[in-house]
């Protein structure tokens, strides 16, 4: 992982104590609301429905043994015992009180963190493939790049107050397990004609009130020119972007508005005055973060150890979950275990204090001290040795990190909602849960196999229900909370928007409704057909029919 130099130290030092006394101008009146909003977001706080909501980056979604520790340090003292992974691979504490979040910030600093740039009209936590340096298919590892974008984006002056907030994501492996396609900016690692890896530029893609999958703009970038490009767009963005309404401030608007045509070549021109200027990449600047991110020292190994072969044929529970809970390896005789945050009865993305220290623990004994947090919300050890799979799934028992439902139906990623979200129209934390506990028969669940549930309390899609297979939107209709479903949006190479399928349903009927869905599809699914290749070949009507027939 990357480290901090002493040049880092000492920003991230000084900015705690600049916030420091900026709250404590506050909170003796010296400043007022309006003048101290624009400094708290720069934060990462906000002030949400009940109290203060800090965010917290994590780079890119990896994070070290005792980074974890001391969040859930901060959960113990300063909170309320958990916080929350949010689909930015972030951390977001709930209860914290103003006056001691710059308390929590040192506290932060002492082990290379921070919530700059978590909020505001700036270049947000950059993010990547949960994966990442370990995944089989890769093509390149993501993470120097990542960590380049990071460096190059923080604090950078020229884009410190953009039209909107602005998001990258970069994807190193043949299948984009990033989301690319829904980011303002999206790298996915391509090979050229030549066998050169460089990346696929697509710009434009965006959730939120006006969904939009995005579009390629350069078909292979080298990888050296990487920041040169990145700063064209976003000074084409920062340039014509609209800043009188930020409904249309996305980028997404702009692209559309010039046609990607037309904003390709505005950025071509401007890259023309940058290209291989001082921002081009060396291959030494390259090997530098590279060497953040050298491989551990695996052990060599044979796949399939005979005492992990045997504990598969004995014990069926323990099966499953490797199944469903772990992902294949780089190294022979590794797997990356899936710790699910999705156990019913627990809002999606919360973990406590204790379970932070366990997980923390484990990395450390069964691993090389590392964690990843998947933007689906759920923690993951990477580098395991399947010898050790039957106790690290004990453990995970123990701590309720086991349930078997990684890419199901329960598996649903899902935002805070009205529980906590001043911007929420509905709760999406009691009717996850009501659509858990109706799906957890798991010999049915598995039955219905790779479902993708997304869940947004607000037209903001936090929840990402856009690209759901399954999409819940919450709505407000005369101050009372319904919900919307829509049907057939995906992420990864084919990504699409989900189309609702008819008019809103009140918090009761919402299990009822995944519920004839879901019978449909077990009756018009052919072999092997996954739920939303059913939905692709049949389309919505048959659905619409079922969902809202008077007697079924």
């Amino acid at each position: 992982m990357y480290r901090y130099d002493e040049v880092d130290y000492r920003i991230v030092r000084e900015r705690v104590e600049q916030f420091r006394d900026q709250t404590r101008r506050f909170l003796a009146g010296e400043l007022s609301e309006d003048e101290f909003r624009p400094l708290r977001l720069m934060n990462g706080l906000y002030i949400q429905r009940h109290a203060p909501m800090l965010r917290i980056a994590i780079p890119y979604g990896h994070l070290a043994s005792r980074q974890l520790r001391k969040l859930a340090h901060i959960a113990r003292t300063y909170d309320k015992g958990y916080g929350h992974f949010t689909t930015r691979q972030n951390m977001q504490f709930n209860w914290p009180a103003l006056e001691r979040v710059p308390d929590i910030l040192a506290e932060l600093a002492e082990v290379e963190m921070h919530a700059i740039q978590t909020s505001g009209n700036c270049v947000r936590n950059t993010t990547t493939d949960a994966f990442a340096g370990v995944a089989a298919d890769e093509l390149i590892d993501p993470r120097p790049y990542c960590e380049i974008i990071r460096q190059w984006s923080t604090l950078h002056p020229e884009f410190a107050f953009l039209p909107r907030k602005f998001k990258i994501a970069v994807s190193g492996s043949v299948e984009d397990r990033a989301a690319t396609l829904v980011h303002d900016v999206g790298l996915h690692v391509v090979r050229n004609a030549d066998g050169e890896v460089g990346f696929k530029v697509i710009v434009g893609g965006g959730l939120g009130r006006t969904p939009m999958v995005g579009e390629v703009i350069r078909e292979f970038l080298p990888t050296h020119h990487i920041l040169t490009y990145l700063d064209a767009i976003l000074r084409v963005y920062n340039r014509y972007g609209r800043r009188d309404n930020k409904y249309k401030a996305r980028i997404k608007i702009l692209v559309k508005a010039l046609t990607p045509q037309g904003f390709a070549a505005k950025v071509e021109d401007e890259w023309l005055h940058l290209k291989d200027g001082p921002a081009t990449l060396r291959d030494v600047d390259v090997a530098h973060y590279a060497s953040f991110f050298n491989d551990p020292a695996y052990e060599t190994r044979a796949a399939n150890p005979e005492g992990f072969a045997a504990k598969l044929a004995e014990d069926r529970a323990f099966a499953r979950w490797v199944e469903h809970n772990t992902r294949t390896h780089k190294q022979p005789g590794y797997r990356s275990v899936v710790l699910s945050l999705k156990k019913t009865g627990v809002p999606p993305g919360d973990i406590t204090a204790e379970q932070m220290e366990a997980v923390a623990d484990w990395s450390e004994r069964f691993g090389f001290g590392e964690i990843r947090v998947a933007h689906e919300q759920n923690v993951i050890l990477p580098d395991v040795k399947e010898s050790d799979l039957y106790e690290v799934w004990q453990l995970a028992r123990s701590q309720g990190f086991a349930t078997p439902n990684v890419g199901l139906l329960t598996d649903i990623i899902c935002c805070p909602g009205g529980d906590f979200c001043s911007l929420a129209n509905a709760r999406s934390i009691p009717v996850a849960e009501a659509i858990q506990r109706k799906f957890d028969d798991l010999d049915y669940l598995h039955d219905l196999g790779e479902i993708d549930c997304n869940f947004s309390g607000c037209m903001n899609a936090c929840g990402h229900h856009h690209i759901g297979n399954i999409g819940i939107l919450g709505v407000d209709k005369n101050g009372e909370e319904w919900y919307q479903i829509t049907l057939g949006g995906s992420q990864g190479n084919h990504t699409a928007i989900g189309k609702v399928i008819g008019p809103s349903f009140a918090q009761a009927d919402v299990p009822l409704a995944f519920e004839k869905i879901m019978n449909l599809y077990v009756e018009q699914r052919q072999d092997g057909e996954r739920f939303i290749e059913t939905v692709r070949r049949i389309g919505l009507e048959p659905f619409k029919e079922r969902v809202y027939a008077k007697h079924h």
